[in-house]
């Protein structure tokens, strides 16, 4: 089964298929954080619609394996935040559904779909080349981030989980230390 899918990986139409799938997936992505954007300073943007963002990085890293062209901080930054944000994402809507008493049928779609972002992280790994600044600059990227969403708080907004945005930039925080050994674990002896 693992030998189907790592050839599939390298099947160009299956490669098209994700490209598409995430172009649509990336701009609803954008296109949800419209009203939290609307009220957000410029200087944030980028650091606002995390899941969309993760996602964009995926579809410059298909672009780039369609090309058969590398550029180690596209593979560093599309592992390591669509794993962060996938499984955050997931998180974030268990706890909202808690928090509301009730299983909505969005919430369901963006675990499914969020869920799918961390899973396809891994199915791109073996193409995942790195040196050790794309790891640096790829953990400034992350830490930075969680800097801006949880001391300006800029992070996501969705459901009623603000009273909780200590806990939540804290389960941040490590997941951000998470995927950071996953990349150096998983890429340093996929490259070695």
């Amino acid at each position: 089964m693992i030998y189907n899918l790592y050839k599939l990986m390298f099947n160009r139409i299956f490669l098209v298929f994700l490209l598409v799938c995430n172009i649509v997936g990336t701009i609803y992505g954008y296109i949800w954080y419209g009203g939290q954007l609307s009220i957000t300073p410029w200087y944030f943007y980028p650091f606002v619609p995390d899941s969309p963002t993760a996602t964009l990085f995926l579809c410059i890293l298909i672009i780039l394996i369609l090309f058969n062209k590398k550029f180690g901080l596209i593979d560093a930054l599309a592992f390591t935040t669509l794993i962060k944000y996938g499984v955050w994402a997931v998180i974030m809507n268990i706890w909202n559904f808690i928090d509301m008493g009730f299983v909505s049928w969005i919430g369901l779609m963006l675990i499914a779909s969020h869920a799918a972002m961390a899973l396809m992280a891994f199915m791109f790994l073996p193409y995942i080349e790195i040196k050790p600044w794309h790891f640096y600059a790829t953990a400034i990227w992350l830490f930075h981030n969680d800097f801006i969403d949880y001391v300006y708080m800029q992070y996501p907004k969705y459901g009623n989980l603000h009273p909780y945005a200590s806990e939540i930039g804290y389960i941040a925080f490590w997941l951000t230390v998470i995927v950071l050994a996953l990349l150096y674990k998983l890429a340093g002896r996929h490259n070695n």
